[in-house]
């Protein structure tokens, strides 16, 4: 090696470890000592601390972190980052722990406080114990968990770009019989900590998005007992909303607690993303869904000072609230003129099978048998070129429709039924010439459908003497053994779908039943809104689904509906080899009620699809409710962001136990009742942080 080449390995070492030196000095801030690391292992670390120091910091609370170290910032010499101990422990407080003259100062302390008992003018720690004991017995011990170690490192691509800050959930070294210094960090180190991304993380994010602008959700907080003067209620806590995308997010939380503030922070912040802050960034309009039950997103109420979501629009200047924001609901609203309805026209041919999926969804749980017979039927067009199969389908059609007719579904306007061709003349014929006591019946029946343009209630009356007909009379029997000798195919004239549409007609409830439906048709619309939401949100819309007015089997219904559009539009881009599969985010608030439960494993459903898949699909799912075991387990551990307000019971904080480092905040969850005090844990941050979240403004 020349000379020269020496002297450039000099000064290039030598501003590697001038940048250490600076990076340290901004993580280690030598006036927030507060003790010594004495005994350590892998998962554990216990600390000694002073009281003197304790106060000197603002006291350490519970769950806070600490660091420790043996790097001195302030000493004269450079610091080598590639040095053994030239790391930084991250740890966080549990709780107390023993020292070995614990027992012995406990002794002490009781008989001092026994001599200043009844002197309300005395403190036994003050009056009543000399210095030099005192002094002594301020020593205390805490048990603190390892949460990982900060360390410097060199870009592998580019020794001469600047060290990089990198963090590992776990410790390299084990310290035996070595002092480490402990500190507690504030303001600019604790944020430096806290903010933590890993470089690489925030390089893919570029490379992918273009886009890696982060958000402040609030600031941190350590416990319910948050006093000022213990100077961490200042620090800001920012996620980065790309990292929801493609990812499932989930916010637990009893009501009140600030489930639905969090969402619309996280809402407002994946929206404002199509604002970049710097010319380096590109805009990014990512689609999002919110399934509104209460309502709250999509319309203003007093509660959240008038702050609606669906108002978001007005943060970017000059945009207009039909271009970026959607409202849609089963009724109209006063004031949201704009709001599109979430019905569909059952009766018109492009929507027939969407319909009868809506309403088969509706009756899934229903057991009876000729519900479940209804429910068998599909309506698949069949080839124009095969007459037979064309009119089996047309008839089947034709009862459905009157079905839907006696169930109170509204009939458009100048809608016309066309019966030429579908009723065999011998049929109609054994119907009038019918002797049974039901005879008459069947005449009437058979007058209807001889008509060429019935009305389809009269066709309702007709096709329960029909089936009452086919079930129940010889006659029938005798028209369908001659019917299929005389046919080429050899198949009876009422197929299994007519039969099974049919059976409906036979119970006083059947047609109500399938009324449960008719609140989500309308007679004069014509598209499909499931349709028009995936389109909107292909376009970088949010859109919003007020579901405050239907009823829960409907709105589950309907949500699941939209869900599968979503997930087939976007699997079958997937599929072709686009590259342009558009990210969509979808959130569902009081998620129990439209999510499978927690015991459901059945993994076809579209949600756990959803959950299992849709990072590949770039379909993103932020779910919020109440308990954690109201979630099938499939989708709990397919989740990377967790948001976790206050918890009551064990049950749901042990559940939540099994995932990431919630363990050590399981007693703080189920005591802190603090609306807004979170415990977040995203997918660019390697720890829990707790955090009390900013109220929503727009």
């Amino acid at each position: 090696m020349s000379n020269i080449e020496v002297g450039l390995f000099d000064s290039i070492n030598s501003s590697k470890e001038k940048e250490a030196k600076d990076w340290f000095k901004k993580l280690i801030q030598p006036e927030q000592y507060v003790g010594e690391l004495y005994s350590i292992n892998y998962e554990t670390a216990k600390v000694i601390i002073h009281n003197f120091y304790r106060q000197k910091v603002g006291g350490i609370a519970s769950l806070s972190f600490l660091i420790a170290t043996r790097i001195n910032p302030n000493g004269e010499s450079e610091i080598k980052f590639t040095e053994e101990d030239s790391s930084i422990i991250l740890l966080r407080v549990m709780d107390s722990t023993s020292l070995p003259q614990d027992i012995e100062a406990e002794r002490i302390r009781v008989e001092t406080a026994q001599r200043v008992s009844g002197e309300d003018d005395k403190l036994w720690d003050v009056t009543a114990m000399d210095a030099r004991t005192k002094n002594l017995f301020d020593f205390a011990g805490l048990q603190c968990r390892i949460i990982g170690t900060f360390f410097l490192d060199e870009d592998s691509q580019n020794s001469e770009a600047p060290l990089s800050l990198r963090f590992g959930s776990d410790i390299s070294n084990y310290y035996p019989n070595r002092g480490l210094k402990v500190y507690k960090p504030t303001s600019e180190a604790l944020e430096a900590i806290i903010n933590y991304c890993d470089p690489t993380n925030i390089r893919d994010q570029k490379k992918r998005f273009n886009n890696v602008k982060r958000v402040k959700l609030g600031n941190v907080r350590y416990a319910s007992t948050n006093r000022r003067f213990q100077h961490v209620d200042d620090v800001p806590v920012f996620i980065y909303p790309s990292d929801l995308l493609s990812q499932k997010s989930a916010l637990f939380g009893m009501t009140r607690t600030g489930k639905s503030n969090t969402t619309k922070i996280i809402a407002k912040s994946v929206y404002e993303l199509r604002m970049p802050s710097s010319v380096d960034e590109m805009p990014l309009r990512i689609g999002q869904l919110i399934f509104d039950p209460n309502g709250e997103y999509a319309n203003e109420n007093v509660q959240d000072n008038n702050n609606a979501l669906k108002n978001v629009y007005k943060l970017n200047i000059g945009s207009h609230k039909n271009d970026e924001v959607v409202t849609y609901g089963i009724t109209n609203h006063p004031n949201d003129t704009d709001r599109r309805l979430m019905l569909l026209n059952f009766y018109l041919d492009d929507n027939l099978q969407i319909g009868k999926d809506i309403i088969d969804r509706l009756l899934e749980d229903d057991g009876t048998n000729y519900i479940k017979a209804f429910c068998q039927v599909a309506f698949e067009k069949p080839d124009e070129s095969d007459r037979g199969a064309l009119t089996r389908y047309k008839r089947s059609v034709l009862v459905y429709r009157a079905i839907l007719a006696r169930a109170g579904f509204a009939i458009p306007n100048n809608f016309r039924i066309v019966t030429r061709g579908l009723f065999n003349q011998d049929l109609l014929t054994a119907m009038r010439n019918s002797q049974s006591n039901s005879a008459s019946d069947y005449i009437s029946a058979a007058s209807i459908l001889a008509e060429e343009n019935p009305s389809l209630n009269q066709l309702a009356n007709a096709f329960e003497s029909l089936d009452k007909f086919i079930r129940t009379e010889n006659d029938y029997r005798d028209f369908e053994r001659q019917y299929i000798a005389r046919s080429s195919s050899g198949e009876p004239w009422a197929d299994s779908n007519l039969k099974n549409l049919l059976g409906v007609f036979q119970y006083q409830n059947g047609a109500k039943k399938i009324g449960r439906a008719k609140d989500l048709h309308s007679s004069i619309t014509s598209s499909d809104f499931a349709a028009d939401i995936y389109e909107q949100l292909k376009r970088g819309k949010l859109v919003i689904v007020d579901q405050s007015c239907g009823a829960p089997e409907i709105n589950k219904s309907s949500a699941k509906r939209i869900m599968k559009k979503i997930f087939d539009e976007n699997q079958k881009l997937f599929i072709k080899g686009e590259e342009n599969i558009p990210e969509i985010l979808i959130y569902i608030e009081e998620a129990h009620n439209i999510l499978p439960a927690g015991n459901d494993l059945d993994l076809s459903d579209v949600w756990v699809r959803t959950a299992k898949e849709g990072a590949k699909y770039k379909i993103g799912m932020v779910y919020a409710t109440q308990e954690v075991s109201s979630i099938q387990k499939n989708i709990l551990r397919n989740t990377s962001n967790w948001f976790i307000a206050h918890l009551n019971n064990t049950d749901e904080t042990k559940e939540l136990c099994k995932y990431y480092d919630f363990k050590d905040f399981e007693p703080s969850i189920r005591r802190a009742q603090d609306k807004g005090f979170l415990r977040v844990k995203t997918l660019s941050n390697p720890f829990v942080i707790p955090v009390q979240v900013d109220k929503f403004e727009i």
